[in-house]
């Protein structure tokens, strides 16, 4: 099992469902998701150089008859890091564990995990950057020394135990590398960056999870849907699953690119990838900040939304595309976002893209 979906959430609390957020949006969801993963490297489309590089350290691996290095995969949510984890599991012919940060609490969890793993078993954990402080000292010298030590009793009967382990893989997937500790981040031997795919590499794997699905679709129908995937394996997936809907009811079940457009277009999906939250965070810095800078903060109130929402879940695909710019006052909107809305850019906007980040 993955890790528990966590729902995006406004400033009141309440769930938000985003077609195009790129994290789960209930265990339905994943459970989809989790049907149309490849298993193997071969099967397994972008990221070439993170391909290339795990690909030759299994091989070795495999050749020395030796776990897999501790590796650390991290990147924006929806790349593929619990894909590669199990891919990995896979090429190793290991059985895999999977927790999260959030879930490990107590030591003595994690010990029932850790003395239950087999020579080469790996233990995925997702969020690593959300661990407990305890429990990440806890997994120090199982990491480095493949050895635990286990307080047991308490006051003047304590006594430690020193309980060996077998000789393990951890996978730690984190979308937040920078707030790892050195510690834990120095006892990993192998990192790989996952990076937005195109919308080449998109169209592939919507090709591919239209085949695992039955469904019938053009290449073109496969580019429209890619075009709006947001860089992103689980959007592009999500997209074609409501696509599928729409094309069995409205086009005897083939996905052209009309149908695509039509039925993205009813979800509230525009030809970038942007739904409504994008374009009122858009709306917002142009027509009531006079186009920036305007700190996050105002603008999470403005929009009675959660500040990590807007930094995590909106502002990295505005970024990519350009329509926005951190600086040292704000956020700016730049000439693409005026173009999108159709609104003309005031002349005396002196934002830079190469002003440090706010």
């Amino acid at each position: 099992m993955t890790a528990d979906y966590k729902p995006e959430r406004n400033a009141a609390g309440a769930a938000r469902v985003r077609l195009v957020s790129p994290t789960s949006l209930s265990n339905d969801d994943e459970n989809f998701q989790q049907g149309l993963r490849p298993p193997t490297l071969d099967e397994y489309v972008g990221q070439k150089k993170v391909r290339e590089k795990l690909s030759i350290a299994l091989e070795a691996a495999k050749g020395r008859k030796e776990a897999l290095e501790h590796t650390l995969l991290h990147g924006p949510p929806g790349l593929g890091k619990t894909t590669l984890a199990y891919i990995i599991s896979h090429a190793m012919g290991s059985k895999i564990t999977t927790t999260s940060g959030p879930a490990l609490e107590r030591t003595g969890d994690l010990m029932g995990i850790l003395t239950n793993l087999g020579e080469g078993d790996i233990l995925f954990i997702d969020e690593i950057h959300r661990l407990p402080v305890n429990i990440e000292e806890f997994l120090y010298p199982a990491m480095e020394d493949f050895k635990v030590d286990f307080v047991v009793d308490k006051g003047m009967f304590a006594k430690t135990i020193r309980v060996p382990l077998k000789r393990f893989t951890l996978v730690g997937a984190t979308t937040r590398a920078g707030t790892l500790s050195a510690p834990l981040r120095n006892r990993f031997g192998l990192f790989f960056h996952l990076d937005f795919y195109s919308p080449e590499d998109l169209s592939q794997i919507i090709m591919r999870s239209a085949r695992i699905l039955n469904t019938a679709i053009e290449p073109e129908g496969g580019e429209e849907i890619s075009r709006r995937a947001r860089g992103t394996p689980r959007v592009a997936n999500r997209l074609l699953r409501r696509v599928r809907d729409y094309a069995e009811v409205k086009a005897r079940g083939r996905i052209t690119p009309a149908i695509a457009r039509q039925a993205l277009q009813l979800e509230g999906v525009d030809d970038q990838g942007l739904d409504d939250l994008d374009l009122r965070f858009l709306s917002t810095i142009i027509k009531l900040y006079g186009g920036g800078p305007v700190g996050v903060e105002a603008l999470a109130a403005t929009l009675n939304e959660e500040v990590d929402t807007l930094v995590d879940m909106v502002e990295p695909y505005l970024l990519q595309l350009g329509f926005i710019s951190r600086t040292r006052s704000g956020r700016t909107a730049n000439a693409p976002a005026y173009h999108h809305l159709k609104l003309e850019k005031p002349r005396n906007d002196s934002a830079t893209l190469f002003d440090e980040p706010a």
